[in-house]
This record gives structure tokens, sequence and C-alpha cells, in this order.
């Protein structure tokens, strides 16, 4: 059945409004909501699963906003991935922290022109570690999430991700498994595996 948009975002207003509503104006949130659904309803091919998409995308652009303007303090480090896609490099970077961060850090990833879906080969080669990305996206690079990290790492997307002084930029050389068969992007997992590793104990140790 087709989510109904007035229905579906007055409902997520309402709940985003309850979560934010010592940091955000209601206008805010509405446009974050808007924003979301435009983002994603085009590219959605299983709309049933739209309304939980949209939401997760509203809420973390209203808390890289909250975290980029020190409406909300940030507990743990911050760090984010950037690719072209973020189809394929940028979120298994972003899986891989996560998963072996144990929390100790927060992790975004986003795209400089993201597109279509996440790479199967990719979830497949995570799914070999335990790591399940079956509900990941592509999501758009915004001032937002560059201004609420500490640490940006790119990886192929040049010069297109904005600079902010009193951040630490890193961009890693690393191979695009787009076209990839699993074997070759198993390496390209192990190769994001070990500078996530190395990048960890540095931040963390």
């Amino acid at each position: 059945m087709e989510p109904d948009r007035d229905t579906v975002t007055s409902q997520l207003v309402d709940d985003l409004t309850y979560s934010y509503q010592d940091i955000f104006e209601p206008a805010v949130i509405e446009k974050a909501v808007a924003e979301a659904w435009d983002l994603l309803a085009p590219a959605s091919t299983i709309r049933t699963y739209l309304p939980i998409l949209v939401a997760r995308q509203a809420r973390e652009q209203l808390m890289a906003t909250a975290q980029a303007e020190g409406r909300v303090a940030k507990k743990v480090p911050e760090i984010l991935f950037v690719c072209v896609h973020n189809a394929g490099r940028s979120q298994m970077a972003a899986a891989l922290t996560e998963h072996l961060s144990a929390r100790r850090v927060h992790v975004r990833s986003a795209g400089s022109a993201p597109t279509g879906d996440v790479l199967p080969v990719a979830i497949e080669a995570l799914r070999e570690r335990g790591i399940a990305l079956g509900t990941a996206y592509p999501k758009p690079l915004s001032d937002s999430v560059v201004k609420a990290a500490d640490i940006i790492v790119t990886m192929g997307c040049g010069d297109t991700c904005p600079y902010f002084p009193g951040k630490r930029y890193e961009d890693w050389d690393v191979a695009d498994p787009a076209g990839q068969p699993l074997e070759v992007v198993r390496d390209i997992r192990d190769d994001i595996q070990a500078r996530v590793t190395a990048l960890l104990r540095e931040i963390l140790d």
C-alpha cells in the first residue's frame, strides 16, 4: 500500500517535535521531514519502508544540525565518511567503524553525488563479517553533517567536500568496489577495516 505523504509526514513531525521541542522550532522540523521525503521517495522501491527511512534521515539531519550549532553536546567523537555515491566505500567504512568501536564513536556517511542503492556486493562482503547493511541507503553530503563531525574521511570524492577550519581531514586511497566481483570487494573491505582499526586506536586509546 502506498503511504500517504501528508499523513506520514504529519505523524513524523509530531514525533520529532516531541523529541526536539526544546531544540528546534516546528518549522525547522517540518522542513527536515519534507526534505527527507523529497530525497528518498523518488528512489524508494519498497514503498512500505519509506516512512521508516524518512524518519531516520530527518532525525539524522536534525541531530547533525543540533550538534553543529552547539545545541546538543557530543558525548563521543564524530566521524564522517564520504565518497562519491555513498553506495560502497563510505558505507562499508561507516559500518565497520560502528561494528569495531563498540559505540565509543558516532559515525555518519554521505556522498558528494549520492545515487541508487548500496552495492549488493558491499552488503554481501560485510554480511560475511556479521555486519548488516540491509537498511542503509545513499545520503547527500550537507554542511550540517560536515560541521558536526570531528574527523572527515574522504574516499575518491576530490575537492567536493566542504572545508571547515578546526576539523581533521583524511583522504583514504581506497579502491572503488563498484563493478567488482566479491573476491575483489573482500580485499577492499579488509583494506578499509585495517584503516578503520588504525584510526580507532589513535583516537580512542
